[in-house]
C-alpha cells in the first residue's frame, strides 16, 4: 500500500486506493500510490512488478485527475513513462498553456465525472500558478461539453467501471447525467 503518516492522510483516499486497486490491480496490473512529491504514472520495471500512478501526498483530487490520465490511456501509452505526454511545470507561458489546455481537456472533464461520482467538489486547473495564466473561457467550456458528450456516448471503459464504484462507495451524484457539466457549476 502507500506510505505516509496516515494519522494525516484523508480516509477517503484511502478508501479510493482501495476500490481502484480492487479494480485494476489484478486486470490491469496497476496500482494507486499516495505520497508522491509529483504526480507521475511509472509502467512496470525490474524494480517494480506492477504499473504505478502516483498522486499527490494524499490529494483526492490528485488521485482523481492522474486516474482520470490513466483511464484515457491506451495500451501503448501506458507503457511509457508519465504516459509520454508532454508537460511543462507551472510558469508557462501563453502559448504553452494553450497546448497544456489542448492536452487537458479529456482528463479534466473525465475527473470532473469521478469527483460528481464520488460526491467530490471538481475545480478547473489551468495548473499554472506561478505564469498568472488562468483557465481560459474555452478552455473550462471545451471540458464541459467534453464531460456531456460522455453522458451521451460511452465513457472509457475504466472510467466507467470506476465511476460505478464510486458512487457505490461514496453516494456521489448520477455522473452522466449532462445538465451536471454547465460551466456555471463550477
Amino acid at each position: 500500500m502507500s506510505s505516509g503518516n496516515s494519522e494525516y492522510f484523508d480516509p477517503r483516499t484511502w478508501q479510493l486506493i482501495d476500490i481502484f486497486d480492487r479494480l485494476f490491480a489484478g486486470s490491469c496490473n496497476t496500482r494507486l500510490i499516495a505520497m508522491g512529491d509529483e504526480p507521475v504514472y511509472y509502467p512496470a520495471d525490474d524494480a517494480f512488478a506492477y504499473h504505478r500512478l502516483v498522486f499527490r501526498h494524499d490529494y483526492f483530487s490528485s488521485a482523481l485527475h492522474e486516474i482520470s490520465h490513466w483511464c484515457i490511456a491506451g495500451p501503448e501509452r501506458r507503457e511509457q513513462v508519465d504516459f509520454g505526454y508532454w508537460y511543462q511545470p507551472d510558469g508557462r507561458t501563453e502559448a504553452q498553456q494553450q497546448a497544456f489546455e489542448q492536452v487537458e481537456v479529456k482528463p479534466q472533464a473525465l475527473e470532473w465525472m469521478l469527483s460528481n461520482a464520488a460526491g467530490h467538489r471538481f475545480r478547473i486547473s489551468a495548473d499554472n500558478l506561478s505564469g498568472g495564466i488562468g483557465a481560459s473561457e474555452a478552455f473550462v467550456e471545451a471540458v464541459a461539453q467534453q464531460a456531456r458528450y460522455w453522458c451521451d456516448m460511452p465513457m472509457p471503459t475504466r472510467a466507467a467501471q470506476l465511476a460505478e464504484a464510486l458512487v457505490e462507495s461514496f453516494g456521489g451524484t448520477n455522473y452522466s447525467q449532462p445538465h451536471q457539466y454547465d460551466v456555471a457549476r463550477l
